[in-house]
């Protein structure tokens, strides 16, 4: 993708404008799909300082050492031979049954991250906002729009809707205005 035609499409937006020149840099990540999904079920209803403490105990736990102290997100065939209970002995919460269930579900076949679109509201534990999420920063969908508490607040600077410029790059939009939001909506 062409980052800064991106911008410079987005900066039709006036609040969008000033935010891009603001915080400049900003991008999308890249997130392996099975991984982005998996850490975007832990998100709900979780804050960050919590949601790397989970994650980083999965990899510890069910991941390979990829360099000392440094471990990799385990495979959906190595999580589908955990249990609920091991979920939730690293601190998932009620997300452990969502997690057992995917990572056995994606494990077997039953679902294809290559049909993501399709497939993602079909996943037990999975709503719009994860599936969103898991698009935008592990499939490329470049025009998923996570809606959040943050954006639920910047939503109400678009009471007509989102601007035309955001079309098929939405999600990098989303992404300039949440860090606005959090930088500036208290």
């Amino acid at each position: 993708k062409d980052y800064v035609k991106i911008c410079n499409t987005l900066k039709e937006d006036e609040l969008l404008s000033s935010t891009i020149d603001e915080y400049y840099g900003i991008r999308i990540l890249n997130q392996d799909s099975w991984e982005a999904l998996c850490s975007f079920v832990i998100s709900q209803q979780n804050n960050i300082k919590r949601i790397k403490g989970i994650i980083e105990r999965l990899c510890r736990k069910y991941g390979k050492e990829v360099k000392k102290g440094y471990y990799s997100f385990p495979s959906a065939e190595d999580l589908s031979k955990l249990t609920v209970e091991d979920f939730e002995a690293l601190g998932t919460g009620y997300r452990a049954k969502y997690l057992e269930r995917l990572a056995k579900s994606v494990s077997n076949g039953e679902i294809s991250l290559e049909e993501a679109r399709k497939e993602l509201l079909n996943i037990y534990g999975v709503g719009i906002k994860v599936a969103n999420c898991a698009l935008l920063f592990g499939f490329g969908f470049y025009d998923a729009f996570p809606i959040d508490v943050w954006m639920k607040r910047v939503m109400e600077y678009y009471p007509n809707g989102l601007p035309k410029c955001f079309d098929g790059i939405g999600g990098i939009a989303q992404q300039y205005l949440f860090h606005w939001a959090r930088n500036n909506l208290k």
